[in-house]
């Protein structure tokens, strides 16, 4: 799954990003509903509904000629919301002092989900406090993470 990822987001990429628009993350998933390819997108001053549009019509046409997904999936564009996707090591630099929630592939020290406040980032780890002890997690490492919405401000 991670290697068809991988090839979507070599394909989409350069496209969205030609549009002005940053490609957050690709989800592809199938439940009783049938398969979804969910793309969040993002840009400088936000998401409008009219750039989701845009974004959609760009995509279908890419997804057609190349039909790199076999079988009948609804796409769906997004914006990334208040509960935003880290994927880049970018994203984490900028979302340093947020609380967010990491997911990762394999165990660190016994545990594999984190939610605390990020302290640090760098290109190859972040640091997540976590009921006070900090935990070093290399970027390769983590399946996802998101930061935690404060709506009390």
């Amino acid at each position: 799954m991670q290697n068809d990822q991988n090839g979507l987001i070599a394909l989409l990429e350069p496209q969205i990003e030609a549009l002005g628009y940053e490609l957050l993350l690709i989800e592809h998933t199938q439940d009783q509903n049938g398969a979804v390819l969910r793309l969040y997108i993002d840009a400088p001053g936000g998401i409008l509904l009219e750039d989701c549009q845009q974004v959609s019509r760009q995509v279908s046409l890419i997804m057609d000629l190349e039909d790199p997904i076999k079988g009948a999936y609804n796409l769906e564009v997004s914006s990334p919301g208040a509960d935003r996707p880290l994927t880049k090591a970018a994203h984490f630099r900028t979302a340093i002092g947020e609380e967010v929630k990491v997911l990762t592939s394999d165990y660190i020290l016994g545990r594999r989900r984190f939610s605390g406040s990020l302290e640090d980032a760098t290109d190859e780890l972040i640091v997540v406090s976590v009921d006070n002890e900090d935990y070093e997690i290399a970027l390769t490492q983590i399946e996802s993470a998101r930061i935690v919405p404060d709506f009390d401000d």
